[in-house]
């Protein structure tokens, strides 16, 4: 009688069991689809979120040695513009654009202002979102005293 009992138990606690992982199969695959989405999302836009930073800083890195060029008592246009040119080139940004908003660095004399402005459009130069985003440009400007 005793070992009677003892197999119902068993076989009502099988049953039960390859319910219970039927049942957590689907609950696994409910979490799935709404959690894959969510962590792709992040995944992703922190991807763009370190590319825009990282656009920034070029153009930052790009003015910043611009002026400093522009800032030595021989320079001109030319040589500040193409110093930031190459920082630009060696770091992937496209359609850009350097300007001196104040003074060209061959029109300033010492101790004036020269500033170096670098801008560059966000859209052409994202890697995974840029058709999805709305066009901003980055602006970063340096100003140095000319020596």
């Amino acid at each position: 009688m005793i070992h009677r009992l003892f197999f119902n138990i068993t076989a009502k606690t099988q049953t039960h069991s390859i319910g219970r992982k039927r049942s957590r199969r689907g609950v696994a695959a409910v979490e799935f689809a709404v959690c894959l989405p969510v962590l792709v999302i992040l995944v992703f836009g922190s991807i763009e979120a370190s590319s825009f930073i990282f656009l920034k800083q070029s153009l930052a890195v790009a003015a910043y040695e611009g002026a400093r060029e522009a800032a030595l008592s021989d320079s001109t246009p030319d040589t500040a513009r193409d110093r930031a040119v190459n920082i630009l080139n060696a770091r992937n940004v496209v359609d850009f654009a350097v300007s001196f908003p104040e003074n060209l660095p061959d029109n300033a004399v010492r101790g004036e202002l020269v500033a170096v402005e670098v801008s560059a459009p966000t859209q052409t130069n994202s890697p995974l979102a840029g058709q999805f985003i709305a066009n901003r440009n980055l602006v970063a400007r340096v100003t140095m005293v000319k020596e």
